[in-house]
């Protein structure tokens, strides 16, 4: 557990780090969260047959492919720029972009700006720092967004989902290990459909807070249906009521994967400035495994004694949670990592984004002209012989 939360605040911040504002969106967490999905979801149907060697099979070949692939990934170029090694930054950018270009050396430009104003703003990496108000408003975001995250449910549900089956009138047990097996069918569609149709159209705070809303109202609909209608302990199949608690379960469950699920990593990520990046990413991850952790323990015990109040809990939580995303959060869609000083209003770090891109876009220019100038007088002496 310890490496797997490592392995996660790492690749995070690389891909935080890499990809630009535009991608983001698409390339970035969205996409984790689909093979975070799609990880849970052989699990859950090998665990339905009894196959637990299967079940452990299919966690030790990906964890040996992220092993060899991470052997292939070059450095974060902002991590290297940070660092002094602009040369290999350079590489960096243009192999995770796919080739060189202006644009390329635009972007570059712009970093290497970017990292200066920061140095310039404030040298040396201090506790002082990390207590401006800025950057502590920062930190208690990534901290309440990560213990909102678990406060819609969603992981509860995922974690004991045969029980919560069960709690809703699924049937016996098998009949609620085959339920479980298509809960992860419908998990992974919906960050699929996110990825493609979503992402990128809509801002974070929509996102939150219509993610939340939508949970909140399923969880309702299904602490009724359970209160109205007890389920059968006896059952060998799901009544009329259960299917209908089931099918909420499946809604509140595409619901957050349409948005808390891969949104609050990746919003977690985009609002640090590079120089506390690690810190920050780190802090929203170790809160993240903590109230996982604080939820995984509450929920059984909440199941078994106050069974569809359980239900109506989450309700209550997730209702909180639209106007926490309307007060506390901040839009940060469509701004790049240099922007977001501005976005959070840290008057002590803060620089003009407008004036580094344009010195950027003069540096590009200028380089571009030197390689035309040189090419122009490499083919006049090959002309002239």
């Amino acid at each position: 557990m310890v490496q797997l939360a490592k392995l996660r605040t790492v690749k995070d911040t690389f891909i935080y780090s890499a990809m630009a504002g535009e991608r983001r969106d698409m390339h970035g967490l969205p996409s984790d969260q689909m093979r975070f999905s799609l990880g849970k979801t052989d699990p859950d149907w090998f665990a339905n047959g009894g196959h637990m060697r299967k079940t452990l099979l299919t966690r030790i070949v990906p964890a040996g492919l992220v092993g060899l692939g991470m052997l292939l990934i070059a450095e974060s170029s902002r991590w290297l720029a940070k660092r002094g090694r602009t040369e290999d930054a350079l590489k960096s950018l243009i192999w995770v972009r796919g080739g060189d270009s202006l644009e390329v050396q635009a972007e570059f430009s712009e970093i290497l700006q970017g990292i200066q104003e920061e140095v310039r703003a404030t040298e040396g990496l201090t506790l002082r720092e990390l207590n401006l108000p800025a950057n502590r408003y920062r930190i208690f975001v990534a901290v309440t967004l990560q213990l909102c995250q678990q406060l819609t449910g969603n992981t509860s549900l995922a974690y004991y989902a045969p029980q919560i089956f069960a709690s809703v009138g699924a049937g016996n047990t098998q009949s609620s290990l085959l339920v479980t097996g298509f809960f992860g069918i419908v998990k992974f569609v919906s960050v699929l459909c996110f990825t493609i149709f979503i992402v990128g159209r809509i801002g974070r705070k929509t996102a939150f807070m219509g993610g939340a809303a939508a949970m909140g109202t399923f969880m309702l609909i299904i602490a009724v249906v359970v209160a109205t209608h007890p389920p059968n302990p006896s059952a060998v199949y799901a009544s009329p009521a259960g299917i209908a608690a089931i099918a909420m379960v499946y809604c509140e469950a595409a619901s957050y994967n349409l948005s808390w699920g891969p949104v609050a990593w990746l919003y977690i990520g985009e609002i640090f400035p590079n120089r506390i990046r690690e810190i920050g990413v780190a802090s929203g991850a170790a809160s993240q495994w903590l109230f996982n952790f604080m939820m995984s323990q509450i929920t059984p015990h909440a199941i078994a004694n106050i069974g569809w109040r359980t239900f109506l809990m989450f309700c209550i939580f997730n209702y909180a949670i639209v106007f926490y995303s309307w007060w506390i959060l901040k839009e940060t869609a469509g701004f790049s990592l240099e922007e977001m000083e501005g976005v959070f209003n840290s008057a002590e770090t803060a620089f003009d984004v407008e004036a580094t891109r344009e010195r950027a876009r003069l540096e590009a220019d200028a380089k571009a002209k030197t390689i035309e100038a040189g090419h122009v007088h490499a083919f006049g002496e090959s002309s002239s012989k």
